[in-house]
């Protein structure tokens, strides 16, 4: 027998998991340490003990809900002891801390972003509750099947709980990559079919409850199936008589005295929901769903995509759309109580259903939650720990000629006006590694709003964020996303601590003058630029500033003096300190040619810009199979399509 036993306390699948990824990674920590054997023993006292704190007598008083909060208790000697959680996930978080406390560290998906190190376990003592219960990222850009799984992996070793699943059919996202759009002339498409991307969503959730994560379903798009729309996956405006069923018109909604598709864009179209028949069809398809899909933990129910969209009819009228979600909510609730469904649903704070309901409230409020989406606010500001709401000003509410906040904190002050009102509990669903990310060269600004934010919703009473954003958010680094996990498990843990834990993993024993270059780059590109927040004449643009141009002509120096740094460290002791300065050499050619691209848009040069930013996608794409475990580059185009204020196909935003 080997130095190592594992005993399973518990009989859980997800405790099997987390048994076996204990033994493979104390196997690569210990190559000579002989078979680590696995077996359940529910009475053993030796070796390594894995169960939910309860088997223990542990106290768990601390936990609100032990489904929903994640407790990881560690009492661990030279040859075991004690891994612990208040649930199966939670064993399974225990036994990645256990490992990141001897030493190993994840700095982005796949076995390429593992830093195992050659060593001897020691004794280790933990004891933590999560300081969010909600701790997630929603699938979004463009995503491979291998992308997908990685990223699942990948979340409850940062000590992320959650994994969201947009989309009946997530074909947008797949089509992206697959598709390879705005790289066709460097990589040729391979289209899949939507059969295709069912059954890899499938395998997505057999993934997500192998590890007993919590799994939030759908969002959008319930209207095209309540009312048999045919849905192209997409923002992309089809031929309504193609789509459409003649007797679904009656049940859609009425805007400038015409009902039919918005846009002529199903995901986008929303229903009358003053009809009683319209809906009933809308319950009846989601108690179907949640009847039929029983291992959804947490069931969104979103209004359509994009803004401005809700019916004008004569009963419509009389209330806020967000007064008739709350109307639908209750006779869903109603439905599901019916069937003896238990399933948790989700409603957004989003768009037009920004500004909460002034008269319906709800009559079961525990069954459901609230997210708060700030789609429109700017990421060159944080939360305010300290807001009073008494204190901020919210524009009124105008069917279908709304306002949306440009500030975050207005956002919150909404999603009180929801809480108060409705007594439901709320967490966000933020966009920091949708778009925004792409605004921020220096890779630590941004990382600090992710911080700052996480902060201030919890002082502000939410209780975590789901995470709009591609899975390959990690070019030039995972700084961020590593920030993003650690921190909202725990929130006492300063940013200075994060960074050079990360960067000292990350780039090895010369990791402060890697540090020092990007806070180089974040001076000379500056992260405010791109947020608009630096515009000297707003008629001349958001980003009209002569006076940046000088710090931007310095960035070509600056990467020409660092290069001989990165090609020095290229070949490094560890492989993923060698992935991280091989795409760190890559992000050298992308930010000579950016700097190029942000010149011509200080200068109010649009066309300009357009034109070297483009060239720019078309050679640096070569590089995107090379970096594609980090790298998209479609939601990077995307973002700079925002910039230029081109958006080609219909975007809600």
């Amino acid at each position: 027998m080997g130095r190592f036993q594992i005993n399973k306390i518990t009989s859980s699948s997800v405790i099997d998991f987390a048994a076996e990824e204990l033994k493979k990674y104390l196997r690569m920590m210990m190559p000579d340490c002989g078979e680590v054997t696995v077996s359940y023993n529910p009475n053993a006292t030796e070796g390594f003990r894995l169960g939910i704190m309860d088997d223990f007598g542990l106290d768990t008083s601390e936990a609100e809900d032990l489904v929903l909060d994640d407790i990881l208790h560690i009492d661990t000697d030279e040859v075991g002891g004690i891994i612990a959680g208040s649930n199966a996930r939670s064993v399974l978080l225990a036994v990645y801390r256990y490992l990141t406390m001897n030493g190993c560290r994840w700095l982005f998906p796949g076995s390429d972003g593992e830093m195992i190190p050659l060593c001897e376990i020691k004794p280790t003592k933990y004891h933590k509750m999560a300081d969010c219960r909600y701790r997630g990222q929603c699938n979004e850009g463009a995503e491979s099947q291998k992308s997908m799984l990685d990223a699942i992996a990948f979340a409850p070793k940062i000590g992320l709980n959650v994994f969201m699943l947009e989309f009946f059919n997530p074909r947008v996202y797949y089509d992206a990559y697959y598709d390879h759009t705005y790289n066709e002339k460097n990589r040729e498409p391979e289209p899949v079919n939507p059969d295709q991307v069912v059954q890899w969503k499938r395998e997505c959730e057999a993934e997500i409850a192998k590890r007993g994560l919590q799994f939030h379903d759908i969002g959008h798009g319930w209207s095209t199936v309540a009312f048999n729309i045919k849905d192209n996956g997409g923002w992309v405006a089809v031929d309504e008589s193609e789509v459409l069923p003649e007797e679904s018109r009656p049940f859609l909604a009425q805007i400038n005295g015409t009902r039919g598709l918005f846009h002529g864009i199903p995901v986008v179209t929303n229903y009358c929901m003053s009809n009683p028949e319209a809906r009933a069809k809308f319950v009846k398809t989601i108690a179907d769903f949640a009847e039929n899909e029983t291992n959804v933990d947490y069931l969104h129910v979103w209004m359509a995509d994009s803004r401005n969209n809700h019916c004008e009819c004569e009963e419509c009228a009389k209330m806020r759309p967000s007064d008739w979600y709350m109307v639908v909510m209750n006779e869903l609730d109603e439905e599901l109580t019916k069937r003896g469904l238990a399933t948790r649903i989700v409603f957004i704070c989003y768009t037009d259903t920004t500004w909460g309901p002034e008269v319906i409230k709800l009559n079961n409020p525990d069954r459901f939650s609230l997210l708060v989406a700030a789609i429109s606010r700017n990421y060159a500001e944080s939360v305010d720990p300290n807001l009073d709401f008494s204190k901020i000003e919210l524009t009124p509410y105008v069917r279908n000629n709304i306002t949306l906040p440009t500030s975050v904190n207005g956002y919150l002050a909404h999603a009180h006006e929801w809480t108060e009102h409705l007594g439901v509990k709320s967490l966000v669903y933020e966009y920091h590694f949708w778009l925004p990310q792409y605004r921020d060269f220096g890779a630590l600004d941004s990382a600090k709003v992710v911080y700052d934010d996480i902060l201030g919703y919890k002082a502000n009473g939410l209780a975590g964020i789901i995470e709009d954003g591609s899975h390959r958010s990690f070019f030039p680094n995972g700084f961020a996303f590593y920030v993003y996990g650690r921190t909202l498990f725990d929130t006492s843990l300063s940013f200075e601590e994060l960074k050079e834990d990360f960067f000292s993993h990350a780039y090895g024993t010369d990791w402060k003058e890697v540090l020092s270059f990007f806070e180089t780059i974040g001076k000379a590109m500056d992260f405010r630029f791109l947020n608009g927040k630096l515009s000297i004449d707003q008629e001349k643009g958001d980003y009209y500033n002569p006076g940046l141009v000088d710090e931007l002509r310095k960035v070509p120096d600056i990467v020409k003096e660092f290069t001989p740094f990165v090609e020095a460290h290229k070949n490094m002791p560890q492989r993923a300190q060698t992935r991280m300065m091989r795409i760190l050499s890559r992000y050298l050619e992308y930010l000579t040619g950016m700097s190029k691209v942000l010149i011509y848009k200080a200068l109010g040069g649009g066309m300009e810009a357009q034109s070297a930013f483009y060239e720019l996608m078309d050679d640096f794409g070569k590089y995107e199979m090379e970096m594609e475990d980090c790298f998209d580059l479609y939601m990077l185009v995307m973002a700079y399509r925002r910039l230029f204020g081109f958006r080609g196909d219909y975007m809600p935003f």
